[in-house]
């Protein structure tokens, strides 16, 4: 295995080599570039299920660490339907703020249960001085007329860039139609049908200014810089490896990125319990946390089915074995 570059020296030239065209100039764009490893902030609680606020920005001080491009928060894997609203504007502002300073970029998810709550979810956001929003679709619509106005109105709300992500059956054809007609909308994390076969046509459709992230836990990380997606979402628990990967990827030192990004299915071939296990034993959430059960999410990839589970020790062991010598966080 080749001796991988820090992600902080990696970062600098991280351009030289990007599948992806440029990013559009007619849109918005703060200090912090909206590409690269994003992944989705897990929820920590306290142990009478309050939510844990150091612990949850804690998260942004490991993404900054490990040179994490950005952290988007909360999500379907940070449990958002299970957080009350004023959980989620303290949780928005703790990790905005933990962010300020930082290179990592934040992103706030404002879905809600009506357009009133989506409204104050992206307002607050907009006054904090997050980077960007992304919104899921409304729960159980389907029609795509209701979808694209719901979107049209989202990206009125606010000038901070818009994040749509796809679920479910959202055909290329709405997606495009969103990108025609909502000018804050120039980022999609498309986890509708197959996303690797349908990057090429948004891509083509949209002359390269539509720029595509992934989802579905970033399996096949290498297969999607390959095809030019501009960014990825996984967990966070392994997140500085992923960024390592990109990194080493858009600096032309390609088998090094397949290597590194190797570590990651190897890390998961082990058994870790879970993502939070694994922040629990790199230091980032503490062992008295608690975490909420994830309601259900319709076609997420199946974690794979390994017949142990390593206990905290032993994830700590296997970090420091198999991660720590290979990346800074």
């Amino acid at each position: 295995m080749g001796l991988a570059l820090s992600p902080r020296a990696a970062r600098a030239q991280a351009d030289s080599g990007a599948t992806p065209a440029a990013a559009p100039a007619t849109w918005r764009q703060g200090p912090k570039e909206l590409r690269g490893l994003f992944p989705i902030a897990q929820t920590p609680f306290t142990e009478d299920d309050k939510l844990d606020l150091d612990s949850l920005a804690a998260q942004v001080a490991f993404c900054n660490r490990g040179g994490v491009h950005g952290l988007i928060w909360p999500q379907i894997a940070s449990g958002w339907t299970t957080l009350t609203e004023a959980e989620r504007m303290a949780g928005a502002e703790a990790l905005v703020a933990a962010g300020k300073g930082g290179n990592a970029a934040m992103v706030i998810g404002v879905q809600g249960a009506d357009m009133g709550a989506v409204t104050r979810y992206a307002r607050q956001a907009a006054k904090l001085g997050a980077d960007a929003i992304v919104s899921l679709p409304p729960a159980n619509v389907t029609d795509e007329k209701v979808l694209l106005d719901y979107y049209q109105q989202v990206g009125k709300v606010t000038d901070l860039p818009l994040f749509v992500q796809s679920t479910g059956k959202m055909s290329v054809d709405l997606v495009v139609e969103m990108f025609n007609t909502i000018p804050t909308m120039r980022h999609v994390k498309d986890e509708a049908g197959e996303p690797l076969e349908r990057v090429a046509e948004l891509r083509k459709r949209t002359n390269d200014q539509l720029l595509v992230f992934s989802g579905k836990g970033v399996r096949t990380l290498i297969a999607e810089m390959e095809l030019g997606f501009w960014g990825h979402c996984p967990y966070t628990a392994l997140a500085d490896v992923y960024a390592a990967s990109y990194n080493l990827w858009h600096g032309g030192r390609r088998e090094e990125a397949f290597d590194m990004f190797g570590r990651v299915l190897a890390f998961d071939s082990l058994g870790a319990a879970s993502g939070n296990e694994v922040l629990v034993a790199r230091g980032v959430f503490k062992p008295t946390n608690t975490f909420r059960p994830l309601p259900p999410s319709p076609g997420a990839s199946a974690a794979p089915r390994i017949s142990r589970h390593l206990d905290r020790r032993q994830i700590g062991d296997a970090i420091d074995l198999y991660i720590k010598p290979h990346v800074t966080a």
